[in-house]
């Protein structure tokens, strides 16, 4: 499997840690999370997204300018076409992480962004239809691990997200890393009294 390190075709940065309350309101809109997710592939005019999206123009447009207002979005390139100059936009980054939420509602807003969620709708059909590949994994390990485990994930995210395009179908691919309260085994340790 190649991968192309120049998807996106324009640069930018690997991550950018998203705290502020407009931010965290553009990334929990359903249309906004779409337009950030379409432009992993390559910087897009309006047009382009809103035909991507089956949308009105003006509502894509609308929804973009509040992404560059927020600093999510940005203008990438222009290119002339006659006498207009058309924008494409990209990205700020590959990666937008959920920083340090210090107000209850930023925290709330935080919550209703949850890609598993999405991923569980998204897939449904694929279920129906016998073409989805999953697998969950239980495991007691120390905190350290957890993020040098996650730090891997998304490594691998980032080199699914640079395949190179082709094909007719789009693939979904979904990770996720949480507490949880499945059981576990007790420990194995011996004990010398018995």
């Amino acid at each position: 499997m190649s991968v192309n390190e120049r998807i996106p075709d324009y640069d930018l940065d690997e991550m950018l840690v998203v705290s502020a309350p407009e931010q965290l309101r553009a990334l929990a809109d359903p249309l906004r999370a779409t337009l950030l997710e379409l432009l992993l592939e390559r910087a897009a005019t309006v047009t382009e997204m809103a035909k991507a999206v089956n949308r009105p123009k003006s509502s894509v447009a609308y929804h973009v300018n509040l992404l560059v207002e927020v600093g999510l979005l940005r203008v990438v390139r222009t290119h002339r076409v006659r006498a207009i100059e058309e924008r494409y936009y990209g990205r700020a980054a590959r990666t937008f992480y959920v920083g340090v939420l210090n107000r209850p509602e930023d925290r709330q807003v935080a919550s209703a962004i949850n890609g598993l969620t999405e991923a569980a709708a998204e897939s449904a059909a694929a279920h129906a239809a016998d073409e989805l590949r999953c697998t969950l994994v239980h495991a007691r390990i120390p905190i350290e691990d957890v993020r040098a485990f996650w730090a891997e994930v998304q490594e691998l995210a980032r080199r699914f997200a640079q395949i190179p395009r082709a094909g007719d179908q789009v693939y979904g691919f979904v990770a996720g890393l949480y507490p949880t309260d499945a059981p576990t085994l007790p420990d194995t340790r011996h004990d010398s009294t018995s």
